[in-house]
């Protein structure tokens, strides 16, 4: 059970991190995101005006409705068509449905596009309408739009490969009529045009794109309402200057809103208006025939889509990015500028890519990098919190602010699956004992002595943390205290921190007397055994109960020195040292010190005697 939650604990961040990719790209918001900025960044970029075409636009506006009604009279675009051809026109698309006639004269227009060679007529394949009957099949084209699920036109079909004569694209046919010159079709049906051409995964699209519709490639937007554009009724009226009528390509198009003939485009979401902002579906054409035109000249700028398999691996070293900057940086702040950082130049590096026309979705392979790195600091955050828990179930309390932040930032050297490891380490041991204890405790309750011991370990507690040493346990009425656990220093300087932790206690203790005098409590009295040498820590017990364990001959040593003849006691703090402890003491300190030879003594336990002097203080 404590494997599997230890597993958990350090796989289920990156769980939760797959999942929130898995989400993102099953809901489309992943691609929501990417057509939000492939918008942006195609609103800023311009592919220039379309006055630089030779494409001029014929409009059907609302004073056009207003002037010859709605549907228009085949008759009416009889005359116009014979205007624009004998201006010079090298084509004439005609962008209106009329598979049924309108008025009187309507073989008048059909006549027109059996014999007129340049104009092109439509039909759509989605609707189910016609071309203009009688029209030649090499004169006749599909307008079917590709929309995106959002409405919004991005995508140019510019062609279907295996389909009869008739099936060819708008601008395609336009172009053929107009140039005598299909080799750009023929290309296409070889498969020898590189495109590119859009996949279901291509770019920032996500299974948007249905390959089998034919070759669609992201449409190129001229600056909005930039082409050369004039009513019917101008036309008609011959006040259409020549110079944009001769040699140029004319597309007629529904243009008045009432006509319904507008779609969103990737302009749209950041055009700033009182009305949405849209362009005619007879404009849509001209950018895709522009398009033609520059592909024709070797002007057509080609640009790079990232193929759904390159997405996927875009994805996952992004995600094996974010994990290792999440795991191997080891302070978290610096982790999280990095890939801060990280992540800000993707993106600005992503869409700059993108202004250049090659589109690489950034969503999932910034989600992904922040995702997982996200899951790796929550997972260094769990694994903390378990080591600042574990670190304060061996320790407890005991250890300074100091060595507590050593600890912490040493915790993966120091502790193996929840423990401290087992070393020998030179230490040295402060241990002490409540004189005349029992006698004391006959004459106060259980409260009252609680209350008393506290009081004196609150004197003894600070003065040893205070100098980076440890209290390992208590002991009663006393405490073993050791200096140079669990982390490793300067033996002699633990030696004179024992040694000036003694000063402050009996500084301590002495205070402390004379505050329980005047409550009429008993006074205090404490021995001292202090002793250096090599112990052997670490973590002891099971996993029900653990802790942090100091044994050696240092440890044993110095309790016996402090319960050594007991009754040879002056002062409220008796301190016996070993020799061992005063020769690491530094020259200088040693010799400020005033000592009390008492010689070699025996403890038990140990063959080689002990060469012991008491600490005498200024005052004794």
């Amino acid at each position: 059970m404590k494997r599997f939650r230890n597993l958990l604990q350090s796989t289920g961040p990156y769980l939760a991190a797959i999942v929130v990719l898995v989400l993102l790209r099953s809901t489309d918001l992943a691609q929501t995101l990417d057509l939000v900025i492939y918008d942006l960044i195609t609103s800023q970029r311009s592919e220039g005006s379309g006055q630089d075409q030779p494409i001029t636009l014929v409009g059907i506006e609302e004073s056009d409705i207003q002037r010859f009604g709605w549907p228009i009279d085949d008759g009416i675009f009889c005359d116009a068509f014979d205007a624009l051809n004998a201006s010079g026109v090298t084509a004439i698309g005609f962008d209106i449905y009329r598979d049924q006639g309108v008025g009187a004269e309507q073989q008048c227009l059909r006549d027109r596009f059996r014999e007129e060679p340049t104009l092109v007529s439509i039909f759509n394949v989605a609707a189910g309408i016609g071309a203009v009957p009688g029209t030649p099949i090499e004169r006749q084209s599909y307008n079917d739009l590709s929309l995106d699920g959002d409405g919004v036109v991005r995508r140019d079909l510019v062609h279907v490969t295996g389909q009869d004569e008739a099936t060819v694209a708008f601008p395609l046919r336009v172009l053929e009529v107009a140039t005598g010159d299909r080799s750009l079709r023929d290309a296409l049906d070889a498969g020898t045009n590189a495109g590119p051409w859009l996949s279901a995964d291509a770019g920032g699209y996500h299974n948007e794109i249905d390959a089998g519709l034919g070759l669609q490639r992201l449409l190129r937007f001229r600056e909005p309402r930039s082409y050369a554009t004039y009513t019917l009724a101008e036309v008609i009226d011959g006040t259409v200057p020549n110079t944009m009528l001769r040699d140029r390509i004319v597309l007629i198009g529904s243009t008045a809103p009432s006509l319904r003939d507008l779609f969103e485009v990737p302009h749209t979401r950041f055009a700033r208006g009182d009305s949405l902002f849209t362009i005619s579906g007879v404009e849509v054409h001209a950018n895709r025939l522009a398009t033609l035109i520059d592909e024709r000249n070797g002007s057509f700028q080609q640009g790079w889509l990232i193929p759904g398999w390159g997405n996927l691996l875009l994805v996952i070293g992004f995600a094996g990015t974010g994990l290792l900057l999440g795991e191997r940086i080891p302070k978290q702040r610096i982790s999280i500028l990095v890939v801060g950082l990280v992540a800000g130049g993707a993106a600005a590096g992503l869409g700059a890519l993108l202004w250049n026309h090659i589109w690489i979705g950034m969503a999932m392979p910034l989600t992904g990098l922040l995702s997982f790195s996200g899951a790796a600091w929550l997972r260094r955050g769990v694994e903390s919190q378990q080591h600042s828990q574990q670190i304060q179930q061996l320790l407890g309390q005991t250890t300074s602010p100091a060595v507590a932040q050593q600890l912490w930032e040493q915790r993966d050297s120091l502790l193996s699956d929840g423990r401290f490891q087992g070393q020998q380490l030179p230490i040295t041991t402060l241990f002490t004992d409540t004189a005349s204890f029992t006698s004391v405790s006959e004459g106060m309750s259980p409260r009252e002595l609680m209350d008393w011991l506290n009081r004196g370990m609150e004197i003894c507690v600070p003065a040893v943390t205070e100098r980076d040493g440890m209290v390992n346990k208590f002991t009663g009425d006393g405490m073993l205290a050791v200096f140079g656990v669990p982390l490793p220093g300067n033996p002699s300087a633990e030696a004179q921190a024992a040694i000036e932790a003694a000063f402050q206690i009996k500084d301590g203790l002495e205070k402390l007397n004379e505050a329980l005098k005047a409550e009429g409590a008993p006074s205090m009295r404490v021995r001292m055994g202090i002793h250096s040498g090599e112990a052997l820590v670490g973590s002891m017990g099971s996993a029900e109960r653990i802790e942090y364990a100091v044994i050696g001959d240092a440890v044993n040593c110095a309790s016996r020195l402090e319960s050594y003849d007991k009754n040879r006691h002056e002062g409220v703090l008796r301190v016996l040292l070993s020799s061992t402890t005063l020769e690491l003491l530094p020259t200088e300190f040693r010799e400020s010190l005033h000592l009390d030879y008492w010689g070699p003594v025996q403890v038990k336990g140990r063959d080689e005697p002990l060469d012991v002097s008491e600490l005498k203080f200024n005052n004794e």
